[in-house]
C-alpha cells in the first residue's frame, strides 16, 4: 500500500494529532491540473458571453430605431437610453452615458468595438462652426491676448517709479521709484480706494534700482544708489545687507563687496539663496543668501584693451546656467555659471558705445536674448549665433537708465516702453513680434515716460511703471486671473468718524455709589449718545491766524516775549548820528531822572563847573614873548 492509501486508512485520531503537530500533510501527493481543459473551458465561456452581449446590443439598437422613427419630428433630440435587462450582469452591462444616434449610425458596422469614455459630442450647425473657427483665428493672434481691457492705477508717489517687483503666486506687488520708498501692495488685501499697506525707506536716501522677488516669494532683492543690496522679508523687514568691500584695494575680485553704486541684480531662477548683483566698480558679483559676509564669485567685464568696463545690468539665463552682462561701453558679456574668468559669449559692439545698456532678458525658451540699449534701439540674439542681432528696432527713446523689455508668457512678442519729454506726448508701451520684431500693437499710458514693464505668466496681468509716480495694472476681466481683479471688485471701507470719542471703561468696585460710573452695554449705543452730547462732540477751534477776534489773541503778540519781538521786529528808526540820538534823551532825563539819580539824589554832592572864557580874554593875559607876532 502506498503512502497515500495509508494516510487515508489512518484512524481519525492519529490525523487529528498530525494537524495539530502540524505534519499532517507530509506524505500526500500533489494535486494536477490540465492547463489546456482550463483554456478550453474559458474559451468557450468567453465566446457564449460575448454573444450574448451582441443580442442584447442589437436589441438596445432596434428600440432605438423605434423611438427615433417616433421622435422624428423633433429636431437634434438625442434618443433615450434603454434599460439593460436584469437578467444580465455587471460584467454585461454599459458604463457611461448613451452614445448619440449619429455616431451609431457611423459606426454601425463596427459592432463588436466596445466604447469606453465619454459619448462623443453632438453635430453642430454651420453657425457653431464659422464661430469656432474665429475663435480659433483669434487664438492664433497674439494681439487678441493682450490684456489691457481695464486698468487701475496704483498712486506711489511723485517721482519715478524705477523698480518693479511681483511674488510668482501674483499676490503681491512692490514698487520702488526715486523718492527712496519702497511701498507694498496686497491685491487680496486693497479695497477700491488702491492704498499700499507699508511704505518704507530701506535704503535711507538712496534711489531704488532694481526689486525682485525669489522664486519662492518670501524675500525681496533690494538693489539702491549704495554699495550694499538688501534683502528684505515679505512684510518688509531686513533679512540680509551685503558686505561692503575696501576701496583702496586695486585687484576688485581680493575684496569682499562691492566698492561702487550698484547698478541693478536679480534672483537665480532654481537656487533660492543666490543672486546677482552688478555694481560701478566694475564687477558682477553674485551671493549667497547664507554668507552675508563674503561674495560667491565674481566676474569682471573688459574691454577690447583689456581695461576696466562698468556693468550697468545683468542677469541669468532662464536654467541659470549662463550670466549676461550689458556695459557702458556698449558690450554685451555672457559667461558660465561655473566659470568666471573667460566669456563663453561676447559682442563688442552691440550697442554704441557710451550708451548705458539698461536691460538684458533672456526668451523663455533660452534660444533668445533681447537688449534695450541706451541709444534707442532694442535688439534681440540668437544665442546659436551671437556674434549679430537678429532683429534691430530703433527709435525707442529711452531717458532712464533702468528702461527694461521683457518676453510675453507665450514668447511670441516683446514688450518695451518709450520716453518722453514733459509736454511732447503720451509714453507707450509697444509690442513687437519675436519673429519679426514688427510693431504689433501699442498703449498709451501716461502723459510721461514709461520705465518699467512686467508681464507676470501666471495672473496674465501687465504692470508698468511711469516717470511721474503712477505704477499701472493693465487686466482683462475673460483673459486674466486674480491680480487687480480681486480689489476692484471691493467698496472702500467707511471712515469710522466716532472711534475717537470712545472712552475707556474704568472699573473701582469699591467707590461709592456716586461716583461709579454705569457699565457699558453696548459700544455702538454709547458712541450714539456721545455724538449728541454737545461737550464730548465739539470740534476744537483751530488756532487764531492774523489779529485776535472773538476774545481770543492772535499768534503774534499773546505774550510778552512775542510783544516785545513784534515791537522790536516793528522799529525800524535808523539814527545816522549816534551822539545826537543820546543827547535827545539828554533835557528829558535831567529833569525828570528815573534811572540812576535818584537813588543819589540826597547824598550826591552838586556838580562844580569850570567856568568857560572866552579866547580873546585868554589872548590878552599871555606874556609878550608868548603873543605871536603878525
Amino acid at each position: 500500500m502506498d503512502h497515500e492509501d495509508q494516510s487515508y486508512c489512518a484512524p481519525a485520531e492519529g490525523r487529528d494529532i498530525a494537524s495539530v503537530m502540524g505534519f499532517s500533510g507530509f506524505g500526500k501527493k500533489a494535486r494536477t491540473f490540465d492547463f489546456n481543459a482550463i483554456f478550453e473551458q474559458t474559451r468557450r465561456t468567453a465566446i457564449e458571453r460575448s454573444q450574448r452581449v451582441l443580442e442584447e446590443r442589437e436589441m438596445e439598437e432596434g428600440s432605438r430605431k423605434k423611438e427615433s422613427v417616433a421622435n422624428s419630428a423633433s429636431k437634434n433630440v438625442l434618443p433615450s437610453t434603454s434599460t439593460v435587462s436584469e437578467s444580465s450582469s455587471s460584467d454585461d452591462e454599459l458604463i457611461g452615458p448613451p452614445l448619440p444616434s449619429k455616431t451609431f449610425m457611423q459606426n454601425s458596422a463596427s459592432e463588436e468595438d466596445e466604447f469606453i469614455g465619454p459619448p462623443i459630442p453632438r453635430f453642430k450647425d454651420s453657425e457653431d462652426d464659422d464661430d469656432d473657427e474665429s475663435n480659433n483665428e483669434d487664438d492664433d493672434n497674439p494681439v487678441q491676448r493682450i490684456p489691457d481691457t481695464h486698468e487701475i492705477t496704483l498712486q506711489h508717489g511723485t517721482k519715478t517709479v524705477s523698480a518693479l517687483g511681483l511674488d510668482p503666486s501674483g499676490a503681491r506687488l512692490v514698487t520702488g521709484g526715486y523718492d527712496y520708498d519702497v511701498k507694498f501692495w496686497d491685491f487680496a488685501g486693497m479695497d477700491a480706494s488702491l492704498q499700499a499697506f507699508r511704505s518704507l525707506q530701506p535704503c535711507e536716501c538712496h534711489q531704488i534700482k532694481s526689486l525682485q522677488y525669489s522664486i519662492t516669494g518670501d524675500v525681496i532683492l533690494v538693489v539702491a544708489g549704495n554699495s550694499q543690496a538688501k534683502v528684505l522679508d515679505r512684510d518688509g523687514f531686513q533679512v540680509i545687507e551685503c558686505v561692503k568691500g575696501d576701496q583702496y584695494i586695486v585687484d576688485m575680485a581680493n575684496t569682499k563687496g562691492h566698492t561702487a553704486m550698484l547698478n541693478g541684480g536679480c534672483w537665480h531662477p532654481k537656487i533660492k539663496e543666490e543672486f546677482l548683483t552688478c555694481s560701478n566698480d566694475g564687477t558682477v558679483r553674485t551671493w549667497d543668501i547664507n554668507d552675508e559676509k563674503k561674495h560667491k564669485n565674481v566676474f569682471k567685464p573688459r574691454s577690447m584693451k583689456g581695461k576696466k568696463v562698468i556693468p550697468t545690468c545683468c542677469t541669468y539665463s532662464r536654467d541659470g546656467k549662463l550670466i549676461a552682462s550689458g556695459c557702458q561701453d556698449g558690450t554685451i558679456h555672457i559667461w558660465d555659471r561655473n566659470l568666471s574668468v573667460h566669456t563663453k559669449f561676447h559682442c563688442r559692439q552691440a550697442h554704441v558705445p557710451g550708451s548705458d545698456t539698461s536691460c538684458l532678458t533672456f526668451s523663455y525658451d533660452g534660444t533668445l536674448l533681447a537688449s534695450r540699449g541706451g541709444d534707442d534701439t532694442l535688439k534681440t540674439w540668437d544665442m546659436r549665433n551671437f556674434k549679430n542681432p537678429i532683429n534691430v528696432i530703433t527709435g525707442l527713446s529711452t531717458f532712464f537708465p533702468m528702461t527694461d523689455c521683457c518676453f510675453s508668457p507665450d514668447d511670441k512678442m516683446i514688450v518695451t516702453g518709450t520716453s518722453v519729454k514733459k509736454g511732447d506726448g503720451n509714453g507707450k508701451l509697444i509690442f513687437f513680434d519675436r519673429e519679426t520684431c514688427q510693431k504689433m500693437y501699442e498703449i498709451e499710458v501716461t502723459n510721461s515716460s514709461v520705465v518699467r514693464c512686467l508681464w507676470h505668466p501666471k495672473l496674465n496681468q501687465i504692470m508698468v511703471g511711469t516717470g511721474n509716480g503712477l505704477a499701472k495694472v493693465y487686466y482683462d476681466p475673460v483673459k486674466s486671473q486674480r491680480g487687480a481683479k480681486l480689489c476692484v471688485v471691493k467698496s472702500k471701507r467707511k471712515e469710522k468718524q466716532a472711534e475717537a470719542l470712545t472712552q475707556d471703561y474704568i472699573i473701582t468696585p469699591h467707590a461709592l455709589p456716586m461716583f461709579r460710573e454705569d457699565r457699558q452695554r453696548s459700544t455702538r449705543k454709547q458712541l450714539e449718545k456721545d455724538r449728541l452730547d454737545p461737550v464730548k462732540s465739539h470740534k476744537p477751534e483751530p488756532p487764531v491766524s492774523g489779529p485776535g477776534r472773538g476774545g481770543r489773541v492772535g499768534t503774534h503778540g499773546g505774550t510778552l516775549s512775542s510783544f516785545i519781538v513784534k515791537n522790536i521786529a516793528l522799529d525800524k528808526t535808523d539814527d545816522s548820528n549816534p551822539r545826537e540820538a543820546i543827547l535827545r534823551h539828554a533835557k528829558d532825563a535831567e529833569e525828570n531822572p528815573y534811572w540812576v539819580a535818584p537813588a543819589y539824589k540826597r547824598t550826591q554832592p552838586n556838580p562844580v563847573f569850570a567856568d568857560e572864557e572866552s579866547e580873546d580874554e585868554d589872548a590878552d593875559k599871555e606874556p609878550q614873548w608868548k603873543i605871536r607876532k603878525i
